[in-house]
């Protein structure tokens, strides 16, 4: 059943990572672009969002990609050791720059008039889900670094553990 469920997760995310792909190539810049076409004020801001928003699915991928590295230690029988630490480091610091992007979008937000084109509703959704985002990242890391705690005692005990033995 282990094994199930680590090629269940590798596919999921082969499946993630693929699709953020698609989306970086093709329904981002597709939709920035439409939406300036459809509404010419929103031209200046279509290329610092689609970067920030490309950037953000490289973050997203990088941490899929360290999850990916340490279910191959988990298969391995070999996580509680200090390379895991390497991998978790690597998902805190890609959640840190996707939190950091979702910062700099809110602020953005909150603090530019955004010309829109019926009564302003889609600049507060954004403005809203920019802020649920900063609120999810910030808390995604809060618990990753409190998952790493947990490693590190582990691997200490596991430590002590072959010694004793």
């Amino acid at each position: 059943m282990h094994r199930f469920f680590i090629a269940a997760l590798r596919a999921g995310i082969a499946a993630v990572i693929l699709f953020g792909l698609f989306a970086q190539i093709v329904v981002i810049p597709t939709t920035a672009a439409d939406e300036a076409d459809r509404f010419p004020p929103y031209a200046p801001f279509a290329a610092p969002y689609v970067t920030v928003a490309i950037v953000g699915i490289v973050c997203i991928q990088v941490a899929l990609g360290a999850v990916w590295m340490l279910l191959t230690m988990v298969q391995r029988d070999a996580i509680f050791t200090p390379r895991a630490f390497r991998w978790v480091d690597t998902i805190i610091g890609s959640w840190i720059v996707a939190t950091l992007l979702a910062i700099g979008v809110t602020g953005h937000l909150a603090l530019t008039d955004i010309p829109s084109p019926d009564d302003g509703m889609e600049v507060i959704g954004a403005l809203a889900a920019a802020t649920a985002s900063v609120g999810v990242g910030a808390s995604f890391v809060m618990l990753i670094v409190i998952m790493r705690s947990l490693l590190h005692k582990a691997t200490e005990l596991q430590t002590e553990m072959a010694e004793v033995v």
